[in-house]
């Protein structure tokens, strides 16, 4: 495969249109079928690759950054009678395992960004299914606070994966129709083995789409529709313009990812990537500032950093299997930059913007299937923000030097007490403490104090404290067994030890990819040489093995 680099913007776009009219933004489909990422198929029917992904993840972000007077976005088709037919089949059936199910993944945090974005920045989201949407397309619908479709007789939505390809809707489709639609499961069960999908008033009936209109009220409909929502939405006042999100500046090497806050040098002889996030060189500035700076605003420059970073390795470096966490810099300018955030968070649409952007990288971490340690050194800022990604990690060991005024500290803020929760719906604190409600208020009680080795090994806040004697050894043994474990093994292990505490939506779409599409696609069933995705198209019917397992 090759090497995929997220980094896009709108004058490079293929396969989407953006345009804004006031409070209303329209982000049109239109699918390029020669601008496939990669050779050996054509994207018809508006069928998308994670190429055509990356341009939307895009546009949603500028969406939030550069629109801050957009309070309604309609998503629709630029083609005739089609919405979207859903992920490309022989992209599908084509693509190795591991490119299969980082497709999904990504696609899975675009579709929950959308969702995020309808309940926490007030833009909201509208599918207008002006042709049918099957698939993948059905699944961005549902993405969407309300969906619309063309009344045609012909349009319809589908979940056409189990009968015609052996495998399950991979971007959170059947968990979305019953969970947040609240289809009845009968009724979800029938619509999903029925390939020829339903349309109409039985689609409205059965909950599946919120209305069915006549194609001569369409457009009518639709504008009137998005100016409700617009009028609706509780979206901060814009005080000011959007920032522009200007592009990353970003090198990479053979051993080597670098931008400004963040950097990665990679050993792939060890399977190791060592991560290091610098922290701001400045104080903290006004909220007049903080717009000034825009997208050179320590926190947003780094989370969007961090967030290419992510995507980079684990697309393009799957035998990375172990990513080594570290910080440099002062914690107080860390916690600075915190609370000049949640000040005005409640009141500020970019100060919010960037709490909800930090929110949502550390949870593309946080599903990442790669081993996560932290390492706790003299020069670390694990404080408020950037002490989440300790407590995102596996296991953290943190140095403990003698006399303890010359070791590092780790501060716990007002960042780790709520404004950034998992996909669980709590906190790394809260999940980290989960049934011991004494051990979370010992150390609400010492926040904003900087705690030593021996403190946070008393709290809990790291798992490990050796001294200098013994860290570099124990450091490297916790590495070098990292390393020699079965990779599947250790993603099933750690997709289980991250979410402790309530099911939500979103991690059972995580939990579910992590295990049955993840195995349902590997079977034969689905992608061996007589299985469905390689037939498909063929007039071949699929041989499946008929035992159940």
């Amino acid at each position: 495969m090759p090497h995929v680099d997220f980094r896009t913007c709108p004058g490079q776009y293929r396969h989407w249109r953006l345009t804004a009219d006031g409070p209303v933004a329209t982000l049109t489909m239109d699918v390029d079928e020669q601008g496939g990422l990669t050779p050996g198929y054509e994207l018809k029917l508006n069928s998308y690759d994670l190429g055509v992904d990356i341009e939307l993840y895009d546009a949603v972000q500028r969406l939030r950054f550069e629109h801050p007077e957009v309070k309604a976005v309609v998503i629709t088709s630029g083609k005739d009678r089609v919405f979207c037919a859903g992920a490309n089949i022989r992209m599908l059936a084509a693509a190795s395992h591991p490119w299969k199910v980082n497709f999904c993944k990504f696609t899975n945090e675009t579709r929950n960004g959308i969702e995020d974005a309808t309940a926490n920045s007030g833009q909201i989201y509208i599918a207008a299914l002006n042709g049918t949407a099957s698939g993948g397309g059905y699944e961005l619908a549902l993405a969407c606070e309300h969906i619309m479709l063309i009344d045609d007789r012909s349009s319809v939505v589908s979940l056409p994966e189990l009968p015609l390809l052996g495998v399950l809707p991979g971007t959170g489709g059947l968990t979305r129709v019953t969970d947040k639609r609240h289809v009845r499961r009968d009724l979800a069960d029938y619509f999903a083995t029925k390939s020829e999908g339903i349309g109409g008033k039985k689609a409205v009936q059965w909950k599946l789409v919120d209305q069915a209109v006549p194609r001569a009220q369409w457009h009518e409909q639709v504008s009137e529709r998005s100016r409700a929502a617009a009028r609706s939405s509780p979206r901060l006042p814009g005080g000011w313009p959007g920032i522009e999100l200007t592009p990353l500046e970003k090198t990479r090497t053979g051993g080597a990812v670098g931008y400004s806050c963040v950097s990665a040098a990679l050993d792939r002889e060890r399977g190791v990537a060592e991560i290091t996030v610098r922290g701001p060189e400045t104080a903290a500035i006004s909220l007049d500032d903080l717009h000034a700076l825009g997208a050179a605003f320590w926190t947003l420059a780094m989370t969007r950093e961090l967030d290419d970073l992510i995507l980079d390795l684990r697309t393009n470096e799957p035998e990375i299997g172990t990513w080594v966490l570290g910080t440099q810099g002062d914690a107080e300018l860390v916690l600075a930059c915190d609370a000049l955030l949640l000040d005005h968070a409640a009141t500020d649409w970019l100060a919010s913007e960037i709490v909800l952007y930090l929110k949502r990288t550390l949870k593309r971490l946080d599903v990442t299937s790669r081993s996560l340690i932290a390492l706790v050194e003299p020069g670390s800022c694990f404080a408020g923000s950037l002490l989440e990604l300790a407590l995102a990690a596996d296991r953290s060991y943190m140095l403990s030097v003698a006399p303890a005024p010359h070791g590092p500290r780790i501060t716990v803020g007002g960042m780790n007490l709520g404004p950034l929760p998992m996909g669980n719906g709590l906190t790394r604190l809260q999940t980290r403490y989960l049934g011991d409600a004494g051990a979370l208020e010992a150390v609400e009680k010492r926040a904003a104090e900087p705690l030593d080795a021996a403190d946070a090994d008393q709290l809990g806040l790291v798992t490990f404290a050796p001294d200098d004697i013994d860290w570099d050894e124990e450091v490297r043994i916790a590495i070098e067994e990292r390393a020699s474990f079965s990779p599947d093994a250790l993603t099933g292990l750690e997709a289980n030890y991250r979410f402790a505490g309530p099911e939500t939506v979103e991690t059972k779409i995580f939990g579910r990819l992590t295990a049955w599409q993840n195995w349902i696609f590997y079977r034969p069933n689905a992608s061996g040489p007589d299985g469905a995705l390689r037939a498909y198209g063929t007039g071949k019917r699929a041989d499946f093995d008929r035992k159940r397992v």
